[in-house]
């Protein structure tokens, strides 16, 4: 189901098209009639494909509505059975309960921009406030932060956009059009990934290095040809250095710390290593005592190398087939140099 918010607006429109039982209406009529309401509402007009798959998404749960399709004048015309209306379906009390609670876990984005329509939404269905449940981790002080709504809401409406952002090491503001595709947090940050308009290439940026946002509702949005969630299957984080091969990576964790390790992998591809191959590497590595051996699997990221140092000695990079191990032992010497600096 659509999760943008037009989506509701949209289905109230066709509830309200395909209840008529005094006129007729084909699919491009819907379309068209659907999109003189939300101009009327001063909402962004959709495409005919938009409509089709919400005249899906109504067939489909939750809603079940009963759609007839048939002939009138020649055309292929489409309506409910008589009777029936989504809004006049009564919720079950579970069925309250848990969409009191959905939208008390949205609602950890109330105050942002672009997010009033929920409070709208709540009010409409007359659901109570309940406690909350279920808590995400936040950062209130994040810079930008209050560029969420607005981003969501131009991803959601397909809207291209002139992005004006400057780098860690360079305070320049460059400026780039920009077809935004997904929000995606780490770490208790945001990032925007989305295709450069020149060349179709991803991009990612983190919102606290975006100056300015503007909307180029002239330019013609282009969907995004990857499913963006297989990007992150080989990675820690958000950057993927596309040139990068795997690296198959062996670790020691010590008793200290495996439980963390085990229970919370730091990456998909974390495997315990057991048997005869415990064993083997417990005898190439004796000053190594107790703990658990693993491998991880991954591209090699500025994220991997920060949480692969961050158990400090408790995490040990033993080997890997390319360049990880050395990155992970230089920085901690490194670091080991700046404490010492300080330290004489």
């Amino acid at each position: 189901m659509p999760s943008n918010k037009n989506a509701l607006i949209r289905y109230k429109f066709l509830d309200r098209l395909l209840s008529d039982r005094h006129h007729f209406y084909d699919r491009k009529t819907l379309w068209e009639k659907v999109n003189e309401m939300l101009d009327d509402a001063g909402f962004k007009q959709v495409t005919r494909r938009c409509i089709e798959t919400d005249i899906i998404d109504l067939k489909d749960a939750p809603f079940r509505a009963p759609i007839v399709e048939y002939k009138k004048n020649g055309r292929e015309c489409l309506r409910y059975e008589r009777g029936f209306s989504i809004f006049k379906e009564e919720l079950s009390w579970q069925e309250r309960n848990l969409l009191s609670e959905l939208l008390s876990t949205i609602g950890q984005f109330d105050g942002l921009d672009n997010f009033e329509w929920l409070d709208k939404f709540k009010v409409g269905l007359e659901i109570e406030e309940r406690k909350q449940v279920i808590s995400f981790s936040n950062n209130p002080y994040l810079l930008n932060s209050n560029l969420l709504g607005m981003l969501f809401d131009h991803i959601s409406n397909e809207v291209v956009i002139c992005l004006s952002y400057h780098t860690f090491s360079d305070s320049t503001i460059r400026s780039i059009d920009f077809h935004p595709y997904l929000l995606k947090q780490y770490n208790e940050r945001w990032f925007l990934l989305g295709a450069a308009d020149s060349d179709k290439k991803i991009l990612t940026f983190p919102l606290d290095r975006i100056d300015e946002v503007k909307a180029l509702p002239e330019k013609k949005y282009v969907e995004c040809a990857e499913d963006l969630a297989e990007r992150f299957e080989d990675i820690v984080g958000v950057t993927l250095y596309e040139d990068r091969p795997i690296e198959h990576i062996l670790c020691w964790v010590s008793d200290t710390s495996k439980g963390f390790v085990d229970t919370k992998p730091i990456h998909g591809s974390y495997t315990p290593i057991k048997g005869e191959k415990d064993v083997q590497l417990r005898q190439e590595y004796p000053q190594l005592e107790g703990g658990m051996f693993f491998t991880l699997d991954c591209i090699p990221n500025y994220e991997l190398i920060r949480e692969l140092c961050s158990f400090g000695k408790d995490l040990l990079v033993l080997h890997s087939d390319g360049t990880i191990a050395d990155d992970v032992r230089k920085r901690i010497l490194e670091m080991n140099d700046k404490y010492s600096q300080l330290r004489t």
